[in-house]
């Protein structure tokens, strides 16, 4: 798929090899420049591989957190299970002539992100001594594998130390430590490694690491190994420099869990002695190539620089925090940190999934896989609820049972989060046509979905199969009857599902369509879409009604849509979270005024980014980045609103757009 715009006219381009780098970083469209960097007020960026997030640090060679994908245990966050923090085994600490290397001994203090090489560069003078380069990769080819290579120029004649340090986060408990030395005939190498139990010790999870040194150098200098405690050792080296000479070396490190292996300590030391005799080249390459395939789907602004760094920012962070091939889900914080626990919310479906099914469909599919594995728990929560099918938990994290806090009322009540699992299942096959899929993944999940809601809704007479005691996607409005996105959904999945079976030769349940039918779309008496049964005008936390018009499309009548946007736009907190101000700018594009769509659109993100990357947080003046859920709301409005773009029974299609003033072209491209 690959689409240009240039004002309203839909052009095909011929595809063109890499693009060309700016030399001013300020103004590449593929690097996010670290500016005034404040220790105090500063918030990482995320280096990742879909499993293994690495979270930068305003400290030298440092990586804040190390965040491991698919693990989930009881600790910190109450009763509920929680993303884990793993070893922080790529950090360094570094010596010259003896002394240990000081925020103050430092200048010239600058990080750079490279979005198109996933790779993060941290360069500084440390006194009049030394010049440091540090490179981090989470390499894409490698899924358990990071890089660090440092490259250390002297000013003048000096002895440096470099340490690479293994600590265990403090939740991580029998912490063990072990050292050896992988000797070959042809290859001798250090290796370190930390094993320890999860919190609960339902898990062990273990790291390990070594050390690179380049030919060029000649002979590999002697590493000595200590242990400073129970939960920190290191591996270091000395080397004398002259004035001039320039010293490169590297640390790889592989870190996982018995979520991914059996034997997590003898699987991450292989990964590591793998790496290793793979050499820096090597995987820089393979990481180098991993990351090009990816931005063969990419989205090209012309004549809006700002924007294009943006929305390259957002599409780099959902592809950092996902990967083909696996089973695992998107949190709205991804692998940036510990933000709601790293559990999986509707924020998946029905915000971040949708941008990456039109450019990534494989990493869409692993989505997808996710929520199928789960299927059986989501059936035993609905047989709990005294329901039938599957009712997927509100929060979900490793097995698919209920993981929201009990206080919170989203756990028993968000029920609209069953919808947009099956809506989402549904709009995979659309896109692809795969009905082997759709056979033993989609329909499964589907038929369940619609179930569900058959068992859910109240027979009330005609027109009235109501769906009461809910929480809708406005939280604001908690145990509400009729909630239009609820009914919204459960009309489109009981619709989707009777569709699914049709298309494999499958009789549906003729309930399904007889429900949806019935189910109500309630309307205040001027004929504005009322939110639920009793919402009388309220702040709500973000899009509800909207989300009929786009992305359900219920509502289609333009003069319907533009009557509730006058009236819901009023009413939308403005410290509420980036995606509902999204939907309004979608549907605002799709109504030709793109002006405003374009100021909402700015407006739903740029209040959001923090320092010194600009990265998002959940809301305007928020400190929770990596906001992923907003990242998958901006690049909707960017492909469905002033991209046109539309999925239909027929595939993705392309509608009539207008670009904002400012673009001189948009050009999507997206899998082939």
């Amino acid at each position: 798929m690959h689409y240009a715009m240039k004002n309203n006219l839909l052009v095909l381009l011929v595809l063109l090899s890499g693009h060309c780098i700016s030399q001013e970083l300020a103004t590449s469209p593929w690097h996010i420049q670290a500016e005034n960097i404040n220790p105090n007020n500063y918030y990482g960026i995320t280096v990742a591989n879909g499993m293994v997030g690495l979270i930068s640090s305003p400290e030298p060679m440092k990586m804040k957190d190390v965040v491991l994908n698919g693990i989930y245990d009881n600790y910190q966050r109450g009763r509920v299970s929680n993303i884990l923090k793993t070893f922080n085994h790529v950090n360094l600490d570094l010596d010259v002539d003896k002394i240990r290397v000081r925020r103050s001994m430092i200048s010239g203090y600058s990080q750079v992100l490279d979005m198109k090489r996933a790779i993060l560069t941290t360069s500084f003078d440390v006194t009049d001594k030394i010049s440091v380069t540090h490179e981090v990769m989470s390499l894409r080819h490698l899924p358990f594998t990071a890089l660090v290579n440092v490259k250390i120029k002297a000013k003048k004649d000096v002895e440096i130390t470099p340490i690479s340090v293994m600590e265990a986060p403090d939740h991580l408990r029998d912490v063990r430590q072990f050292y050896s030395q992988i000797d070959r005939p042809h290859v001798s190498f250090p290796l370190m490694t930390s094993v320890a139990q999860s919190p609960s010790g339902q898990h062990k999870v273990a790291a390990s690491s070594t050390f690179i040194f380049t030919e060029e150098h000649g002979h590999e200098p002697v590493v000595i190994h200590q242990d400073w405690d129970f939960n920190r050792h290191w591996a270091k080296f000395t080397k004398t420099l002259k004035a001039g000479e320039t010293y490169e070396f590297a640390v790889v490190g592989s870190t996982l869990s018995t979520e991914h292996f059996s034997d997590p300590q003898n699987e991450a030391e292989r990964l590591t002695i793998y790496a290793r005799l793979e050499g820096v080249d090597r995987l820089r390459a393979r990481h180098q190539q991993a990351w090009e395939e990816l931005w063969n789907s990419d989205i090209i602004i012309e004549g809006d620089p700002q924007v294009q760094k943006e929305v390259r920012s957002a599409l780099y962070h959902l592809y950092s925090f996902a990967r083909e091939g696996t089973a695992y889900s998107l949190s709205p914080m991804g692998l940036s940190g510990l933000g709601y626990n790293g559990h999986v919310f509707w924020d998946t479906e029905m915000w971040m999934y949708p941008p990456l099914l039109m450019l990534q469909p494989e990493i869409a599919k692993s989505l997808l896989e996710y929520r199928f594995e789960r299927l059986a728990a989501a059936k035993q929560n609905a047989f709990a609820h005294g329901y039938k099918g599957a009712m997927f938990p509100w929060e979900s994290a490793d097995d698919g049972s209920e993981d929201t806090p009990v206080w919170a009322l989203t756990g028993p009540f968000e029920h609209h989060i069953t919808g947009c699992v099956g809506w989402a299942f549904w709009k995979y096959y659309q896109v692809t046509g795969d009905k082997e899929w759709l056979r033993t993944r989609g329909y499964p999940v589907l038929k369940e979905v619609a179930d569900f809601w058959a068992s859910r809704v109240e027979r009330n007479g005609p027109g009235r199969y109501d769906i009461k005691n809910v929480v809708g996607a406005n939280e604001y409005e908690e145990n509400i009857d009729n909630n239009a996105f609820t009914n919204g959904i459960a009309i489109t999945v009981l619709r989707y599902a009777d569709q699914a079976a049709k298309e494999l030769g499958i009789t549906p349940n003729p309930g399904w369509t007889h429900v949806a039918d019935n189910i109500p779309i309630l309307k205040f008496t001027d004929g504005t879409t009322r939110e639920n049964a009793t919402y009388n005008g309220a702040v709500i936390k973000q899009a509800d009604v909207n989300l009929l018009a786009h992305p359900l499309d219920i509502i289609t009548d333009e003069a319907q849509v533009r009557k509730d946007l006058a009236y819901y736009e009023k009413v939308m907190d403005p410290r509420g979270p980036a995606m509902g101000f999204c939907v309004l700018a979608t549907l605002y594009s799709k109504l030709g005024e793109t002006n405003k769509a374009y100021e909402i659109f700015v407006k739903s993100y740029r209040p959001n980014q923090v320092p010194p990357f600009n990265v998002l947080s959940e809301t305007a003046g928020g400190t929770n980045p990596y906001f992923a859920t907003g990242a998958g709301g901006m690049l909707q409005t960017v492909l469905y609103g002033f991209g046109g773009m539309e999925i239909t029974n027929d595939g993705i299609k392309q509608n009539e757009v207008k670009l904002p003033k400012k673009w001189k072209s948009l050009e999507i491209r997206g899998w082939e």
